[in-house]
């Protein structure tokens, strides 16, 4: 397929590495003199796709022929497949639910016993000491992006739109970001916000593969939303990011098995190759939050290995999904609230295993997000707030490269806690492979303790927050 190229004249000439762009590609002779932007799709492709939605403000900046090109694409060579995932999960679910039991699977015992690592950290992904996650709102990401923290997680997965006019709003703030573009004036007290001259580290998480995108449809079929989310945020983006000595960095959520990874990794490959970019330049995290992804970690990285950098503690979807994996093996379950913390039985086995998977594959281990608040206040009081220490503290003491918090308040504390474990001649734990620790059986994730009634309100608010 013919690839078409767009000179920049603002950027001027730049460097085939400098853009991450793959010097075997065979147009790789013109990308001095600009960019590459996406080949056209063939118009029996591209009518597939329909959107349904009227034409909002800011839907031809990042909704254009190229981005709709590329999401066609994607739909036509992966969409089919994301059915077959989900299926699988239900499989699992139902096997599962009739007595079958997890544990570390004996078909991939290669992978887990093998010599392998990722392919490598970009320079600005080595120290993720401390990671804020916020919403897609002008002023959140200006704050977050602003912030002390290393890296800001954009999050369109705990906040989706509910119009279409808000999914495209989302990508209109998401560029701006990028771009430098972005600013916010207060309705209420007339302050100014924009940028400072180094933000964080932009990520953005997409939704998961079990969310659908009403307001566009292929083969008369709604989309994955995390086909959305990603073409779009990728189409609109890389070029800039690169050109900045950055990347199109992606949060993955909700993964339950490595053939989830497998069909990310294809995606991945599938969009790098189509422009012309080296192998591995898409870089991700993912979320192990759900209990399925414990016990398959090495496999996830093994199949992602171009592509990961790291894998994240997600700590309280975990909660919420090591309820229900196990709803039917209360022998094995444990609802004591006190169990989800880091510093408590299962998630702290669970946090020194991420940790030793990762660093012997030369990932990164990020810790899970703290969310000790009054969710009716947002506030976050003194016995929470010394709650949150201890669990960062024991992450930071497990071999964890950095952590994740939801609020601008605590970004400065708990960076000051890693860096007494990390310190100033080290930008992370990569070096502790925790060897000492013995071989993590299935049955010291699944041990379990008894049931208390706060215990069930505490679930069902968890649940409720899930569903949202």
């Amino acid at each position: 397929m013919a690839q078409e190229v767009i000179h920049n004249a603002q950027q001027g000439a730049m460097d085939v590495a400098q853009l991450g762009l793959d010097a075997n590609c065979d147009v790789a002779a013109h990308l001095q003199a600009g960019y590459i932007s996406a080949p056209v799709e063939t118009n029996k492709t591209q009518e597939r796709l329909k959107v349904n939605g009227e034409v909002v403000d800011g839907q031809d900046k990042v909704l254009n022929e190229g981005a709709l090109s590329l999401l066609s694409s994607l739909c036509r060579q992966f969409a089919a497949e994301v059915s077959e995932l989900l299926e699988n999960r239900k499989s699992q679910q139902a096997k599962y639910d009739a007595g079958g039991t997890l544990d570390f699977l004996p078909q991939t015992k290669a992978v887990r016993e093998g010599n392998w690592q990722v392919r490598g950290i970009p320079a600005d992904l080595i120290n993720r000491r401390v990671e804020i996650a916020g919403s897609v709102d002008p002023l959140m990401l200006i704050n977050g992006l602003n912030s002390n923290a290393n890296v800001f997680v954009a999050d369109l997965e705990e906040s989706p739109a509910s119009s279409w006019n808000e999914l495209i709003e989302k990508q209109v703030n998401l560029r701006g970001a990028v771009r430098g573009e972005i600013e916010f004036t207060s309705p209420e007290t007339g302050k100014y916000y924009l940028l400072n001259d180094a933000p964080a580290v932009l990520f953005c998480r997409v939704r998961g593969l079990h969310m659908v995108e009403h307001h566009l449809e292929f083969d008369e079929a709604a989309i994955p939303a995390a086909l959305f989310d990603f073409a779009l945020y990728f189409y609109n983006n890389y070029r800039q990011l690169l050109a900045k000595g950055s990347g199109p960095y992606f949060y993955l959520p909700k993964m339950e098995s490595h053939l989830e990874a497998k069909w990310w990794a294809k995606v991945f490959a599938f969009v790098e190759e189509r422009f012309c970019l080296q192998p591995g330049t898409i870089k991700c995290t993912c979320l192990i939050e759900t209990l399925p992804a414990v016990f398959e970690m090495d496999e996830i990285l093994f199949e992602l290995r171009s592509n990961i950098v790291a894998l994240n503690c997600g700590r309280w979807d975990s909660d919420f999904s090591y309820i229900n994996t196990g709803r039917n093996h209360s022998d094995e379950l444990s609802t004591d609230k006190q169990m989800f913390t880091v510093g408590e039985s299962f998630l702290s086995v669970y946090s020194r295993l991420l940790v030793k998977t990762c660093h012997k594959r030369g990932a990164l281990a990020i810790g899970g997000v703290a969310t000790y608040f009054q969710a009716k206040t947002n506030e976050i009081s003194a016995e929470r707030l010394e709650k949150i220490r201890i669990d960062k503290e024991l992450e930071a003491r497990n071999g964890h490269d950095g952590t994740c918090v939801e609020h601008l308040e605590l970004v400065d504390a708990v960076t000051e806690i890693f860096n007494q474990y990390i310190g100033a001649e080290q930008a992370n734990q990569l070096h502790i492979t925790r060897d000492v620790d013995g071989p993590i059986s299935a049955r010291e994730l699944l041990q379990g303790v008894g049931i208390t009634t706060n215990v069930r309100l505490d679930i069902r608010a968890d649940s409720e927050s899930n569903a949202a």
